[in-house]
């Protein structure tokens, strides 16, 4: 149970909310120019190339976790490229025919809750954001990656005081701590949670909106129509890119038996080592406890790394773990959500069975985020549709730079994935430009649109009442 807020906390988190608003105040005047021009120089100012260099080497010093490669820069770009292209302000959208025009307004301040697996992307995207709606953003970051993005909201800053902004429409917490973190969700107008399932339910039990993100356990299908070489090495790119730290890298790989061998030989080209029987217990020693909770000390870290904490070696060039499997269910932990670079594969007999696993591994954890399908058979990508609950499906891409939106596809670029009702969140989108304002819709008279009474009843129509 969290300690109670102390009274310094307390009038910090009151100073950042009052220069917060102030700050509002100062921009409420900034036109769609100003605000995307402000836009291009947060995002640069994080996402050139130095910058980010710096920010992903200083991630990995600070948490241990990630990688060293500046890869996530591109989801800085891209969230960049998707509010450039939007209004934020004014009338956003008409629709004539019902006599609808839709206005933007500012969402207000916006609390900020910075996961430890993406100190410095995460903040870069949600001030994008924050910005083009003229919202303030007060980020409250984890402890463990706490210098990380105080350093990247710092550099922000430094790009809003050089274009004349003020500087408080971003704030970080110096010192953060979970009561001072649910004071700024308490006093704030709208919280953004991206983290673990605890910082969710605060997030939606502190009495104000709140956009939350659920646990993933994204599983991919590999049926017999699939690319084997493609499929494999986008498994290498979804678990390799900062170490798997992503709720979205692939977690199991559901694959038809007609094609398993030839797929476990190419992910092994890829650079996966399958473990033995007695390294699987090892592995799963290390990256769980007696209580079946993650280890920290092997989330996002290397196969090296991760395997010499298990007590086994693995060959130089060898990237991510492979552990055959064949039970699904939570007393199956290689069957939940891995956060690193394991995963696990599994093999089906005929497409009904696929489905059933696929039930399966959403029942054990991970309902409401994301799964994917490697097949050129439209009718199994529409089944899987129908049946998984997910509230994203990706067709042939790797799962974890794909869901969360890439340049090859039309999801919403973001680091902040709904999960849906399935996830116990208010959203079931890609938290994007819209969840960050307020929007007035305005109606206007439109020609009387009244069916009559049998069309609506139909059958019912003049029928006996039940």
């Amino acid at each position: 149970m969290a300690r109670p807020i102390t009274e310094q906390e307390r009038q910090a988190a009151g100073e950042l909310l009052r220069n917060a608003r102030a700050a509002m105040q100062e921009i409420e005047g900034y036109g769609q120019e100003r605000v995307d021009r402000l836009c291009r120089a947060v995002a640069w100012a994080t996402a050139n190339m130095d910058t980010a260099t710096r920010l992903a080497n200083m991630s990995v010093d600070e948490s241990g976790m990630g990688g060293r490669a500046p890869t996530r820069r591109a989801k800085v770009l891209g969230i960049l490229r998707d509010a450039l292209r939007q209004k934020s302000m004014g009338a956003i959208e008409e629709i004539p025919e019902k006599g609808i025009v839709k206005y933007a307004k500012p969402a207000g301040v916006v609390a900020a809750l910075i996961p430890v697996t993406s100190p410095y992307v995460t903040p870069a995207g949600m001030a994008i954001y924050a910005i083009k709606c003229k919202d303030a953003v007060i980020f409250c970051p984890h402890p463990a990656s706490r210098k990380t993005t105080n350093e990247t909201v710092r550099v922000m800053r430094a790009a809003l005081k050089k274009l004349g902004a003020p500087e408080d429409v971003l704030q970080c917490v110096e010192a953060p701590s979970i009561p001072l973190a649910q004071e700024m969700m308490a006093i704030c107008d709208v919280t953004m949670a991206t983290g673990g399932p605890a910082m969710v339910r605060a997030a939606y039990s502190s009495g104000k909106p709140a956009f939350g993100v659920g646990a993933g356990n994204a599983t991919m299908v590999i049926d017999e129509t699939a690319d084997v070489e493609g499929a494999a090495r986008n498994t290498r790119i979804s678990k390799t890119n900062d170490n798997g730290s992503g709720c979205s890298a692939d977690g199991n790989l559901l694959v038809d038996s007609s094609i398993y061998d030839a797929f476990l030989a190419q992910l092994q080209k890829e650079g996966g080592y399958v473990v033995n029987e007695k390294e699987k217990a090892l592995l799963q020693a290390a990256y769980w406890d007696a209580e079946g909770h993650r280890t920290p000390a092997t989330i996002a870290r290397s196969a090296e790394a991760v395997s010499k904490l298990a007590g086994f070696s693995i060959p130089a060039g060898k990237t991510f773990l492979v552990v055959p499997e064949e039970h699904i269910g939570k007393q199956y932990l290689f069957s939940t959500e891995k956060l690193g670079i394991v995963v696990a594969i599994f093999k089906y007999a005929g497409w009904n069975q696929a489905l059933d696993m696929v039930r399966q591994v959403f029942e054990t954890g991970g309902k409401g985020h994301s799964c994917g399908i490697y097949s050129y058979n439209d009718e199994h990508v529409h089944q899987l549709a129908l049946v998984a609950p997910v509230s994203r499906i990706m067709v042939r891409q790797p799962q974890s730079a794909s869901n969360a939106g890439t340049f090859t596809n039309g999801m919403p670029m973001t680091s902040s994935m709904g999960c849906g009702i399935w996830g116990g969140n208010s959203t079931n989108e890609n938290v994007s430009l819209k969840h960050y304002m307020n929007v007035t819709w305005v109606s206007r008279p439109i020609p009387e649109d009244r069916p009559s009474d049998e069309e609506l009843f139909g059958e019912f129509y003049n029928s006996e009442a039940f």
